[in-house]
């Protein structure tokens, strides 16, 4: 079977596009692979149930007999100590959980310091 002898030039033009416009695509559209949308959404979700669970940080800080002890060793610590002391007053620890969250409490203690 014969093809025109336009069909060549054609067909490599429309791969050439097709590549040009998946590199456009990938580098400044905003495209992105699914295991990379999975990461973000992943990382979405955690940013939110940590935005959540702060009141319920500063809730038990409040109503801790040992706050003012824990709020002056926090005040007295060095900024890269600060969720370690959150962590071990049981503040960042969520409800049915056995371990503190760590992300929650960064969030907890910068909360408390401001």
């Amino acid at each position: 079977m014969q093809f025109p002898e336009w069909v060549k030039p054609a067909l490599g033009g429309a791969a050439g596009g097709a590549i040009a416009l998946a590199i456009v695509g990938f580098s400044w559209g905003g495209w992105v692979t699914a295991s990379t949308a999975q990461t973000m959404a992943n990382s979405a979700s955690n940013d939110a149930v940590v935005a959540a669970l702060i009141p319920h940080c500063l809730a038990r800080a409040e109503n801790d007999p040992e706050a003012s002890v824990v709020l002056a060793e926090l005040k007295d610590a060095r900024a890269s100590g600060r969720r370690a002391i959150v962590e071990r007053a049981g503040w960042a620890t969520p409800i049915n959980e056995e371990r503190p969250n760590r992300a929650l409490a960064q969030a907890c203690q910068e909360a408390l310091s401001s």
